[in-house]
């Protein structure tokens, strides 16, 4: 985990919020080079989930969320956690992980802490008008139901997938980006008829093991928890965990649950008219019957929903930590490199003339850097050190997939030198056909 934290603030990719004033504890910026890989993550998932597929939709619902609901969502009465004091070494806790160094006659009786941030809304602030920052982002998801089927047609089955910050008052944020106050989640909620949630619950298990792969992750380092007993959430029928290998240890990476009715029922108004089967609250408060007509039999469904949520900032540790790599070279040297999948990479190609105060290979760098470009893959830049090594293993180290080197042979026979990251091998090609090998290198 150190040398991941020391590779981040080195290169760009994270840094420590606020870190002028000391920082605060549990937040963290993206740099140059970790929101262009964070963007990649979410784009990955967000075309894999609303553009591979023909019955999935978007949405970007707001962050500040009416406190209706998360009271009918149960987050009023269940996000909050039992603390302890340590009278000994002034920390706090929560009562299940004390750590060994505190004596047990050392901790205050457990207190109840609300996880959820709230805020003021309007220009008085007298505590009567509040909203909370949304803890998770599958509420208004929910509360959203009615108008994307309205304004869709959507029958079953059917998804609605967002990708948004949540925030929450986690007591002891540690382990880097893992555990944080303020982070971002790629959740989907998919729709589905009772009695055929749990078939679906096991493809979308089987899909997500697939999409790690896909970024990347090692499947020998995944494992599949299947969560039962006192762990079920309260409004889980079924729950399966993706589980990493993280450098701190076996961790959930990602949750998918069977939620069942229970949120569509906690939402809609005349709830007795619906038949709810999940434990719900009595709504009062609700302006609409979030269920969907069966087109055969006309009768109301409020359909199961499986959820798949992954937290972009566990994804973006896992894919650096299978990246990671310390190579030792013929020569007895080594080398850091991120063997991150191409498109994922912050940098697609490095183009890099070989004299840096050449302006004939520096004027030909830029304009074959704008070329690649103006395709629209990603990030091209033009490195103009002076020192072609360097320049090598600086893009080793952030992942770069190709470096293009701009030398006299450019000038004279239109042809330049490109690397792969992986092989380290070179070959000579002509500018010319550099556009075609580009796209095909990285759009696989």
């Amino acid at each position: 985990m150190e040398e991941l934290v020391a590779l981040c603030k080195r290169r760009g990719f994270i840094f420590q919020s606020n870190e002028i004033y000391g920082g605060l504890q549990g937040l963290y910026d993206y740099g140059p080079l970790g929101v262009e890989l964070k963007n990649n993550i979410k784009q990955s998932w967000w075309t894999s989930m609303v553009y591979d597929r023909d019955d999935i939709e978007g949405l970007d619902a707001s962050i500040l969320t009416h406190p209706d609901v998360l009271k009918y969502s149960g987050h009023e009465d269940t996000f909050s956690d039992p603390l302890v004091d340590c009278k000994s070494c002034g920390e706090r806790f929560r009562a299940d992980q004390v750590p060994d160094y505190c004596k047990e006659e050392d901790l205050t009786e457990p207190r109840q802490f609300n996880l959820m941030f709230k805020t003021n809304v309007g220009p008085v602030d007298d505590g009567a008008s509040f909203a909370y920052l949304r803890p998770e982002t599958a509420q208004q998801i929910f509360t959203n139901f009615k108008n994307v089927v309205d304004s869709t047609s959507r029958t079953l089955p059917f998804g609605i997938a967002q990708i948004g910050k949540a925030f929450r008052n986690e007591i002891t944020p540690r382990n880097f980006i893992f555990r944080v106050r303020e982070f971002e989640q790629m959740e989907l909620e998919f729709f589905v008829e009772p009695g055929s949630d749990e078939d679906w619950h096991k493809k979308w298990v089987e899909n997500r093991l697939s999409w790690w792969e896909e970024q990347g992750v090692s499947k020998d380092k995944l494992e599949l928890l299947h969560v039962t007993g006192e762990d079920l959430a309260h409004y889980s029928k079924a729950t399966v965990d993706i589980m990493y290998k993280f450098p701190h240890g076996l961790e959930e990476l990602e949750g998918i649950a069977n939620r069942t009715d229970f949120d569509l029922g906690s939402h809609s108004k005349n709830q007795e008219d619906l038949a709810i089967s999940a434990k719900t609250a009595k709504n009062t408060s609700s302006n609409a019957k979030l269920a969907i007509q069966d087109i055969k039999t006309n009768e109301w469904v409020v359909p199961y929903v499986i959820e798949p949520s992954a937290g972009v900032d566990r994804g973006f540790l896992a894919i650096l930590n299978e990246s990671y790599q310390v190579q030792e070279l013929e020569n007895g040297k080594e080398r850091v490199v991120l063997s991150l999948k191409p498109h994922l990479a912050p940098i697609k190609a490095a183009v890099i003339p070989l004299k840096k105060n050449n302006s004939e290979l520096v004027d030909l760098a830029h304009k074959l850097k704008n070329e690649l470009q103006n395709l629209r893959i990603g990030r091209v830049v033009v490195e103009n050190t002076g020192n072609i090594g360097k320049s090598y293993r600086k893009h080793d180290e952030i992942g770069t997939p190709l470096c293009i080197t701009i030398d006299f042979d450019s000038l004279e026979k239109n042809q330049v030198t490109v690397r792969d990251r992986d092989s380290m091998e070179q070959k000579t090609i002509d500018i010319s056909d550099i556009p075609d090998f580009f796209k095909d290198y990285l759009i696989k």
